[in-house]
């Protein structure tokens, strides 16, 4: 990554102008503007041009959780890692010395990041939103968290998530209360990674993790004017999560520009697109509008005058938009009922796994101790049907891996066909169609959640990306679909979008801080 901030300028340069590794006058001052939507760019070349230290960046975002999180009730932070994070940095500032050269620098050098708590991070309990694993202390880092780790990034804290992953509504735990969205405190920030999205959100880390089961990285991304990725699924290592169903499951980035989800993306192990990002990808890019997804009659009034904007927006960067794409049984698609039960049988190897040492083996054992949010207890009937010994369907079919399964199977199919009759690259559709719920109508008034369906069924990779503002300052999202692996172009075509429009701003309630 840094051949290409490093390599225009010139490493001799840095030795020209910069200063020795130690205190650097006001480089707390510098970073307390800096980290308030930061980039990975811009905050290390701010380290590497001497104007802060990397213990200036860590301290700053620990200065904004503790006088922000809880002080205004945003509740996106469960356990802190603050010492080892000072070290970190304190150890990546004596890595970058006066006679250092571009290899010093590591991919993700000073880069804080949220982790949702239910990945795996040596030392803290994973807790997967659940008070029965607050005992459960993993013996290792998740492979995810590891890999990130070896390239400079630094765990800062973990972040609230709905209880063990069940909502896609909000972000409500029993181990650490109710989460609420950035922009408005008033509302939701979705589920389950609702603690990551409105964290980042606020600028409370660089970047941050989420898993994505059926919404779970775009829907809250969408809510807080995010970019969130679900790539293809399987391309990304699912070692040290706590699963919710692992035939559905992924991890993603969920960033405030594309560029930072880019870089994360192939940090967790994909491949690293940054250097072909092109502001001009739309030009001559053929898209087609899921309307089934994007129906005037069911959306909200503001988000379907932002999502009409959004497409005139394609095609004046030269898109060809097709609209209402003709998808084979879509309807049916959309409510199709593709999962699987075999949440208590993934949890439960999780749970057993070598090392592990929590109490409970069954994650059913907190549903019967009564230890559960009221609001998850139709996510407990439904798997209630499930065992650990076997997964199963709602039918008492046997589950199957994604490739095997005839239903999913076929939804891929015709989304596949439609887009190759039209030779498209991308389908598009709001990632909500209203804007994020009040707080307290979370359950009764969730609707329009798009990212629950054409993705998760068929494990095709899509990304939202911010679309603009609905009312009562709450955002919105723009989510494009595309075929397996087509990682690169879902960025490209996000990027070239988020370019031209630059929707994202910051959530007024988080200022910068001075002193």
């Amino acid at each position: 990554m840094f051949k290409l901030l490093i390599g225009v300028v010139g490493l001799a340069l840095l030795g020209a102008c910069g200063q020795k590794s130690g205190h650097i006058p006001d480089g707390m001052a510098y970073a307390r503007s800096a980290v308030v939507e930061g980039t990975i760019t811009s905050i290390q070349s701010g380290v590497i041009y001497r104007k802060m230290n990397c213990i200036d960046v860590v301290n700053a975002y620990i200065e904004r959780i503790e006088n922000y999180d809880l002080t205004t009730s945003l509740n996106a932070i469960t356990y802190k890692n603050y010492d080892e994070a000072r070290q970190l940095a304190n150890k990546l500032d004596k890595r970058w010395g006066p006679s250092s050269i571009e290899s010093d620098i590591l991919p993700l050098h000073c880069v804080p990041i949220l982790v949702k708590d239910n990945m795996d991070v040596k030392g803290f309990p994973t807790t997967a939103g659940s008070k029965m694993l607050a005992d459960n202390m993993p013996p290792d880092d998740a492979n995810i968290i590891a890999k990130l780790k070896d390239q400079g990034a630094i765990v800062l804290a973990k972040t609230n998530m709905a209880e063990w992953a069940f909502s896609p509504r909000q972000t409500n735990s029993t181990s650490a209360g109710i989460t609420k969205n950035a922009y408005n405190l008033a509302h939701v920030p979705a589920g389950s990674s609702g603690g990551t999205a409105s964290g980042i959100a606020a600028s409370f880390a660089l970047v941050g993790l989420g898993t994505d089961t059926g919404n779970s990285v775009r829907g809250p991304s969408s809510h807080l004017s995010l970019v969130g990725m679900r790539s293809t699924h399987g391309l990304l290592d699912l070692d040290g999560i706590v699963p919710l169903v692992l035939t559905g499951d992924v991890v993603g980035p969920m960033t405030r520009p594309v560029t930072d989800n880019v870089l994360m993306f192939a940090a967790l192990g994909g491949e690293n697109y940054a250097p072909d990002l092109n502001k001009g990808a739309l030009k001559d890019a053929r898209i087609g509008i899921v309307r089934e997804l994007a129906k005037p009659d069911d959306m909200d009034a503001d988000i379907a005058e932002l999502f009409d904007v959004a497409v005139n927006d394609l095609k004046s960067q030269g898109a060809t938009v097709i609209d209402a794409i003709k998808i084979k049984d879509i309807n049916a698609h959309i409510n199709a009922s593709w999962g699987c039960r075999s949440f208590r049988k993934d949890v439960h190897e999780y749970l057993t796994g070598p090392g592990m040492s929590a109490k409970i083996s069954d994650p059913y054992e907190a549903f019967e101790a009564g230890v559960f949010a009221p609001y998850t207890k139709g996510a407990w009937g439904y798997f209630e049907g499930g065992a650990i010994e076997v997964a199963t369907k709602a039918d008492g079919t046997v589950c199957g891996d994604l490739s095997k399964d005839v239903m999913r199977q076929t939804i891929k199919k015709d989304i596949l066909d439609a887009m190759g009759r039209e030779n498209l690259d991308a389908l598009i559709y709001p990632s909500w169609r209203y804007p994020a719920a009040r707080l307290d109508l979370a359950e009764a008034d969730y609707k329009g959640d798009n990212s629950q369906t054409l993705a998760p069924p068929t494990g095709l990779p899509a990304i939202t990306v911010p679309m603009g503002f609905a009312a009562k300052d709450l955002p919105t999202g723009l989510q494009f679909l595309g075929r397996s692996n087509s990682e690169k172009t879902l960025y490209n075509l996000a990027y070239a979008y988020e370019q031209a429009t630059k929707h994202r701003r910051a959530p007024v309630k988080f200022p910068i801080i001075k002193k």
